[in-house]
């Protein structure tokens, strides 16, 4: 989070470090970065607090050489840091933090890839945690819905999507269960149906 001179301010209900409010990804190792599950997932749980490789390692049931591997990728794409060191027992421990709250990408990124604005990347995230989720998770709703909307209509829409989603980011409860949201507002290629024939 940044205020009006741009400096860098820590927010309270947030992670124990500093980190600027967003991020422009606009290089193609950032890209392949994110668009790996436990990488996700590894900034998810940065984005909660700074944390070490071993207790990424333990938090994720992986072994340490796995999440050291993925700090790395994360780490030279620019999307985390090493934020603080301790020593114990003679050795500097290393807390990773995130370089910023969120990450936006470039539209530069995804033009021609299919993807428009990363849309799949954050859909495919979406998919793999719901495959893993508790088999007795209750799912509070799932839906899909269509409309045809102008592209005004659409932004508005869209709008609304993302004041919904930021209004989650700040309910903070650290002992809770943690949720997903995943919502994408997109133009499909539906076909139009021709004009009904008037009855004979």
């Amino acid at each position: 989070m940044t205020d009006n001179s741009g400096d860098v301010v820590r927010d309270p209900a947030g992670p124990d470090y500093e980190l600027a409010d967003t991020i422009e990804l606009d290089r193609p190792d950032q890209l392949k970065a994110i668009g790996d599950p436990l990488r996700f997932t590894l900034l998810g749980l940065l984005s909660e607090r700074a944390a070490t490789t071993s207790q990424l390692a333990e938090a994720l049931e992986r072994p340490r050489g796995t999440i050291g591997h993925h700090l790395k990728v994360l780490e030279a794409a620019g999307l985390v840091r090493v934020v603080r060191t301790r020593n114990v027992r003679a050795m500097t421990e290393k807390y990773y933090g995130r370089v910023a709250r969120m990450s936006v990408l470039s539209p530069k990124l995804t033009e021609g890839t299919g993807d428009p604005g990363g849309t799949g990347v954050m859909l495919r995230q979406g998919l793999s945690e719901l495959a893993l989720a508790p088999a007795d998770a209750p799912v509070p709703t799932a839906t899909i819905r269509h409309a045809r909307l102008s592209p005004e209509q659409a932004a508005a829409f869209a709008a609304r999507v993302d004041e919904l989603a930021a209004e989650l980011d700040a309910e903070v409860d650290p002992t809770a269960p943690v949720y997903g949201f995943l919502a994408a507002v997109y133009q499909t290629s539906w076909p139009t149906l021709p004009d009904d024939e008037p009855a004979p």
